[in-house]
C-alpha cells in the first residue's frame, strides 16, 4: 500500500524537509517488506488564491481512485502510534492500494473535504506549523512500519 502525504502548499530546502525525506525514506524501506511504500509528498499551490473550496478541488484532483483518505485536522481523533500502525495495517490488509494523508492551507481543510475522508486524525489540541506537521506525519508512518516490522525504534 503506497503511503502519500499531499499538502497545500511548497517547502522550501532546509532542515525540514531534510527530515521529511529521511523518515519517508526509511518508512519505505522498513516497510517494503510488509507491503507498506513507497511514502512520498505531493505539493499543490493554490495559485489563484480562491480559499479552502479551491484548495479542496486541487486536494480531490490529486487523490488516487479507490485510495483511503485521511484528513489532517486538529479537531480529529486521537490516536496512539500502536493504533495508527495497526489501521495503516489493516488497511493494506484490506486490499487497499494507497492511504493518502491531506494537509490544508494556512486556513485547514474544506469542511466538505473533511466530511468525505475515511479518518480525521488529529496531532492534539495543539495547531502545528504546515512544515512541522508533515515533519511529524511522515515520522509517525516511519513509526508505524517499525511498529508493524516489530523494530525497536518504538518503545512503550
Amino acid at each position: 500500500m503506497k503511503l502519500t502525504i499531499i499538502a497545500i502548499g511548497r517547502l522550501r530546502a532546509g532542515s525540514e524537509k531534510s527530515l521529511i525525506d529521511d523518515y519517508l525514506d526509511r518508512a519505505g524501506k522498513t516497510g517494503r517488506g510488509l507491503g507498506l511504500g513507497p511514502a512520498r509528498v505531493v505539493e499543490l499551490e493554490d495559485k489563484k488564491g480562491g480559499g479552502k473550496p479551491a484548495e479542496a478541488e486541487l486536494l480531490r484532483r490529486a487523490i488516487p481512485a479507490g485510495a483511503v483518505v485521511v484528513a489532517m485536522d486538529e479537531r480529529g481523533k486521537l490516536m496512539p502510534s500502536p493504533d495508527f500502525a495497526n489501521r495503516l495495517g489493516a488497511w493494506r490488509d484490506e486490499g487497499r492500494g494507497e492511504a493518502v494523508f491531506l494537509i490544508g492551507g494556512a486556513d485547514g481543510l474544506d469542511p466538505s473535504l473533511l466530511a468525505e475522508a475515511d479518518l480525521k486524525l488529529s496531532f492534539g489540541k495543539m495547531v502545528w506549523p504546515h512544515m512541522l506537521a508533515r515533519v511529524m506525519l511522515s515520522e509517525q508512518l516511519y513509526r508505524a512500519a517499525a511498529i508493524l516490522a516489530g523494530t525497536p525504534y518504538h518503545r512503550v
